[in-house]
């Protein structure tokens, strides 16, 4: 009998998630663990593993993060209720959302931790996370400056942008320089250290960021996983696999030429 061809193994994506109520069946307000299964689809179609990563606690351990991380080729930071305004020194606005302490406590560490170690892309409060988590500050409420309500036409409903992409960005070099998007947001990203800016919307709110000192490690004020174009998914699994590539090679080989075992055992 001819010998398998080995499995090629696809990048392991972490997808962060909610913790809240739901119903199913018999079940009524049950605590559970939930993501939108769009994410973790578009994760899928790219060719990547997707992994539901719960919030880690209201006091989250750096070491329990550090081992998840550890576990993953890749990081989807998702959307969600605002981030509480005093993790970044301010006193909350009066139209700002009940705080969800778990995620914002798990999410800050792992968006800190993963920076300098695997590809990140952060969806809409995502977004905001990453630039939290670098020491930045967000805007809370857009329509005080901007005098209209696109970003978030309403409940559980998608305002329609025209996002245009940096020249030079590695977000142009995936989207192009001019595209539509679907937003659900009433905060954006005002201070963005260790960040650059990679696209706004035609009344000057910042769409999207991107670490300049990495591969991959985008944040988009956007919902991509609400349309049919799933290049962003696409090119944080491409970056996650290569990465990993990149890992395995470098670690095939101790200094003097013998082979690591950790390089035959990885995961």
């Amino acid at each position: 009998m001819p010998a398998r061809e080995p499995a090629v193994r696809r990048p392991v994506i972490g997808v962060t998630s909610y913790r809240e109520p739901a119903s199913w069946g018999q079940w009524t307000s049950v605590s559970a663990v939930l993501v939108p299964s769009r994410y973790t689809d578009f994760v899928v179609s790219a060719g990547g593993l997707p992994v539901v990563v719960p919030p880690l606690g209201d006091e989250p351990d750096p070491a329990a993060a550090e081992q998840v991380l550890s576990r993953l080729d890749g990081l989807v930071l998702i959307g969600g209720a605002d981030v509480e305004s005093s993790r970044y020194g301010e006193e909350p606005h009066l139209l700002a959302q009940s705080p969800r302490v778990d995620r914002d406590a798990s999410e800050i560490l792992l968006a800190t931790m993963a920076r300098d170690t695997i590809p990140v892309l952060g969806v809409c409060r995502g977004m905001q996370v990453m630039a939290v988590a670098a020491g930045g500050v967000l805007e809370q409420h857009l329509p005080d400056r901007i005098g209209h309500l696109e970003h978030s036409p309403g409940p559980a409903k998608y305002g329609v942008r025209v996002v245009e992409p940096r020249a030079g960005s590695r977000l142009a070099e995936i989207l192009g320089d001019h595209l539509e998007v679907n937003c659900h947001h009433h905060q954006g990203v005002a201070a963005y250290p260790t960040y650059e800016v990679a696209a706004w919307s035609s009344d000057g709110v910042i769409e999207a960021i991107e670490s300049p000192d990495s591969a991959f490690h985008i944040g988009v004020q956007w919902h991509p996983e609400t349309g049919t174009d799933g290049r962003l998914f696409e090119a944080l699994v491409a970056a996650a696999g290569g990465q990993r590539a990149g890992r395995r090679a470098a670690g095939a080989q101790g200094s003097d030429g013998v082979e690591v075992a950790r390089g035959n055992a990885e995961r």
